[in-house]
């Protein structure tokens, strides 16, 4: 009974904290509020009226929730009947003494007889003066003048009783846009003639003149025309936009138009999709023991929207040597997320598909964007899973000789760059004595690595390795594993365990080579490797000298660059395996032995070499840019004009923006006394003039004093007998 008197009178005092905070809060969201919407619109407002909620209903419930247990027994300690023994109200019986459960009884009776009062006073001097704070800052949003709304200038420019004499003004113009279909975009309408839109779009105009011509057409830059016809006061035209183009308007019996500069349409080009490898992160995977699934993950964007459908091209390459045979399927993935950014994933399982040792399985994504009619296709890089060889039975064919693929000592390397990384991390906790042991150990190891590698160049060895110097006793348990790993060395050679052979028969060649000689000093003959191979496998037994010599005198820390370029060069001979190249002959004509010594050419072509005459710049660009000078009065003539114009014809990739330099040539065609638009055509001739070749500078000639030394030479030289 009292528990639930107790619970109940807790609750009461959560409630009324709960309200106290958001009646505390809620004006100041109003005022947010209000101020959003003055600034940025209804929907702006109605976002922060959100975050506002969500902020006050947070602040609230933390404020509740601080009325915690400690608090309530705060609360009754603080009455005088409770003996500061509240805490035995929440208490269970078992856990209690005899006396605890005694003085327990007493409080519940005691609250039972007064129900407890947990609730503090409102805080009404707090709740007023934000109250009053947020009526203030409401009414400062109310009464303070609004900022001027931008006016949209009238689509009339010009009023016809305001109009120029002896010129023709537009008095109202409107360029409405309506893009491909395949885009997404919806149709916009601007009062400005310059417009930017996508390839395809259909452009509309709507023009009125004052006074009315008998005709206009818009002219464009490279000499196409759109007429335009009349509907009552305006004037219409349409056009498909297929590249960026400059036009102009022109009448027809009537004045010129008192603005006469060309205006400009750029088209924005659709780009082909962009594919993104997501899974796996390298091209070239090895399968696994026991692998058989392969993901497949790709991300595809496009600017206009990317097909929901794509092909998956998978070719599986069976076989070694020359004789690889091809198997190529299609799969269909259906891609998910918006156009714009589509997914595109598969698992694949090579066993399914037909792999099998030695095999590669090669996939590449192929997709589509959403352009009409004709899409625009992009395909990923390749992604390669590869079933390595069983290596002790891979053979080529190379004249019918079968070779052995490379043993397992493709792998010593990187051990090598292990140990000598761990021996320099443990460098400050050994001995001197004790990192040199183990240094040298470590280049033991590696020059035994470098004569296996030798004996695929058909080199010597040099005997039997040497072990490192003894351990001392207090470096034996760090050099533990150099000894650990020179134990499983083995010599080159092994001649000298060989038996005797047979006395060497006279005269014979053979006998004489098995007697003093063997096959290794044939290079030839110990291996079957292409050139290139031999080439890059030679420089990886040079990186392993080096790493040799500096691991021996006890510096890893100079020997691990020469080791990691060694570990490259092996991984490199190691692709090398998979690379074939076509076996076939240089297929010459049959020669015919009656026309040899005689002297006839006939059919024969003349061997002539043909020289070719050196193009020269055209001189328009230079002339021009000589006409645009900054000295008073400087200006270009007609033709020259009219021949820079054909040079930029014939010539547009020789400027960075051709519409621009178009426009700023009809500018000074139009204006010929504007001196800003003829520096700034000359500005842009300067970027495209073709800089002069190099030449010898001719000297300076000689000063006075200079004159009167080469003249006292020249009196010396002519007075010698």
């Amino acid at each position: 009974m009292s528990t639930g008197v107790l619970h109940k009178a807790w609750q009461r005092a959560r409630t009324q904290r709960l309200l106290e905070w958001l009646v505390l809060l809620a004006p100041w969201a109003a005022v947010a509020c209000a101020l959003t919407w003055r600034l940025a619109g209804a929907a702006a407002a109605l976002a922060v009226l959100a975050i506002a909620i969500v902020v006050m209903a947070v602040a609230a419930a933390s404020a509740s929730r601080s009325l915690d247990r400690a608090w309530v027994v705060g609360r009754l300690d603080a009455r005088a009947d409770m003996e500061d023994s509240a805490d035995l109200l929440f208490a269970l019986p078992q856990g209690l003494t005899p006396l605890q459960r005694l003085q327990q009884a007493r409080l519940q009776q005691r609250l039972c007889a007064s129900a407890p009062r947990l609730a503090l006073p409102w805080r009404w001097p707090r709740l007023l003066a934000s109250l009053l704070l947020a009526a203030a800052a409401g009414a400062a949003l109310v009464w303070w003048p609004a900022r001027p709304a931008a006016t949209v200038r009238p689509a009339t420019v010009q009023s016809p009783r305001a109009q120029p004499a002896g010129f023709t003004v537009i008095s109202a113009q409107r360029l409405q846009l309506r893009p491909p279909a395949y885009t997404g975009q919806a149709a916009r309408e601007t009062p400005a003639l310059d417009a930017r839109a996508a390839v395809g779009t259909q452009l509309q105009w709507t023009l009125r003149f004052a006074p009315q011509p008998r005709g206009a057409a818009l002219v464009f830059h490279d000499g196409r025309r759109v007429a335009l016809r009349r509907e009552g006061e305006d004037w219409r035209g349409s056009h498909v936009l297929q590249h960026s183009v400059l036009y102009r308007i022109a009448l027809q019996d009537a004045p010129p138009l008192q603005q006469r500069r060309a205006h400009r349409l750029d088209a924005i080009a659709d780009r082909p999709p962009q594919v993104r490898v997501l899974q796996p992160e390298q091209s070239l995977t090895l399968l696994q023991e026991g692998q058989t699934r392969w993901p497949l993950a790709f991300a595809v964007h496009d600017d206009y929207g990317v097909a929901a459908a794509a092909q998956l091209r998978v070719v599986l390459a069976q076989g070694s040597g020359e004789n690889i045979a091809f198997r190529e399927s299609l799969l269909t993935l259906t891609g998910s997320g918006p156009a714009s950014a589509r997914r595109f994933g598969r698992t694949l399982d090579p066993l399914a598909l037909g792999m099998a040792v030695g095999d590669d399985l090669i996939v590449q994504l192929i997709v589509r964007d959403n352009r009409h009619p004709v899409p625009q296709q992009a395909r990923s890089a390749s992604l390669i899973l590869r079933w390595p060889p069983d290596l002790g039975s891979q053979a080529g064919g190379l004249d019918g000789i079968v070779k052995k693929a490379l043993p397992a000592y493709f792998r010593s390397q990187r051990q090598i760059i292990i140990d000598a990384q761990a021996l320099l991390e443990q460098k400050r906790r050994l001995p001197a004595q004790g990192f040199v042991t183990r240094s040298d150990a470590i280049g033991v190891d590696q020059r035994i690595l470098r004569l296996r590698y030798g004996q695929f160049l058909g080199e010597e060895a040099e005997g039997a390795p040497k072990p490192p110097p003894a351990p001392t006793s207090a470096t034996a348990d760090s050099s533990a594993p150099a000894t650990a790993a020179a134990s499983d060395r083995q010599a080159h050679d092994d001649h000298a365990s060989e038996p005797a052979a047979p006395a060497a028969g006279l005269g014979r060649q053979a006998d004489v080579l098995a007697e003093f000689g063997h096959t290794h000093d044939q290079a030839e003959a110990a291996t079957l490797l292409d050139p290139q191979t031999r080439a890059t496998l030679k420089a990886a037994l040079d990186q392993m000298w080096q790493s040799e010599l500096h691991l021996r005198q006890g510096q890893p820390e100079l020997a691990l660059p020469f080791a990691y370029k060694a570990l490259e060069l092996i991984k490199q001979v190691q692709q090398a395996e998979r690379v074939y190249l076509a076996r076939v002959g240089t297929e010459l004509p049959p020669i015919d032995p009656g026309r040899r010594l005689r002297g006839d050419r006939t059919g024969l072509s003349p061997a002539q070499i043909k020289v070719s005459a050196a193009t020269v710049p055209d001189p328009a660009p230079v002339r021009a840019w000589q006409a645009l000078g900054d000295h008073p009065g400087a200006t270009a003539d007609a033709d020259l004009l009219q021949q820079l114009q054909r040079w930029l014809g014939d010539h547009p990739m020789e400027v960075e923006d051709p519409l621009a330099f178009a426009a700023a040539l009809d500018r000074v065609r139009n204006e010929p006394a504007c001196a800003a638009c003829r520096g700034h055509l000359r500005a842009l001739l300067w970027a495209a003039l073709a800089r002069p070749s190099a030449q010898v500078q001719r000297r300076p000639p000689a000063d006075q004093v200079g004159q009167r030394y080469l003249d006292a030479l020249e009196a010396a030289r002519e007075a010698r007998p």
